[in-house]
């Protein structure tokens, strides 16, 4: 945890997948949703692709929920349309994932961010999207689909992923029983075998039997 004064708004994510991610909201605009085309880009299948947008007008800050399926709540009261947005608020989307805004110019505590490199040989650039194992850069790029499962497992530290949250954060779009098991344990084959191509030695991805997956970063030698 850190304590910081931040000139500018800020995301901290408190519930969801992507616990503790922060965004700094650098324009007076910003829009949240699953699609790629958002500023903050939240990988949940309940999420719409659009959710909401928060916006500033002077010194006040707005939330509009964009006609989003699920819906959107403030301080545990639903959202309709627009309303005022204060620091502190905690901002629920699809009763799946929970924000926490900052406004600017307060003291906070955050969470400390996930880092870039997590003490092993392979490490992320995530506002890239590129990969590394060593000081070699995996060329050609990995499929979305590779990386959104290797990010998944990555910033969870270990910790063993269900398939359901890989099925959530790999293919955000398909709903109920779209994605088979012999799909999910493909794309695990495939990204294996890319990780492989860099680091022979290594098993990143350990297999969970009935329950799932885990990331196991292998030592900096």
């Amino acid at each position: 945890m850190s304590n910081e004064k931040n000139d500018k708004p800020v995301l901290v994510m408190i519930h969801g997948n992507m616990l503790h991610h922060q965004w700094l909201m650098e324009k007076d605009t910003i829009t949240v949703g699953r699609d790629d085309v958002c500023d903050v880009v939240i990988p949940e299948r309940k999420i719409s692709r659009q959710h909401i947008r928060i916006y500033r007008q002077h010194s006040d800050f707005f939330i509009e929920d964009l006609n989003s399926s699920n819906g959107t709540w403030v301080n545990g009261k639903k959202l309709e349309g627009k309303g005022a947005l204060f620091d502190g608020d905690e901002i629920n989307l699809s009763g799946e994932v929970s924000l926490r805004f900052f406004g600017p110019d307060t003291t906070i505590t955050l969470p400390s961010p996930v880092p870039t490199h997590i003490g092993g040989r392979l490490r992320l650039d995530r506002e890239a999207r590129r990969v590394f194992i060593g000081d070699k850069e995996i060329d050609p790029p990995l499929s979305l689909p590779q990386y959104r499962l290797l990010e998944l497992l990555y910033i969870n530290g270990g910790n063993v992923c269900t398939r359901e949250a890989v099925i959530e954060a790999v293919w955000p779009d398909v709903m109920g029983d779209g994605v088979s098991e012999q799909a999910i344990d493909a794309l695990v084959r495939r990204l294996r075998d890319r990780l492989e191509e860099y680091d022979s030695e290594s098993q990143y991805i350990h297999t969970v039997r009935g329950h799932g997956f885990r990331f196991v970063n292998a030592s900096e030698e």
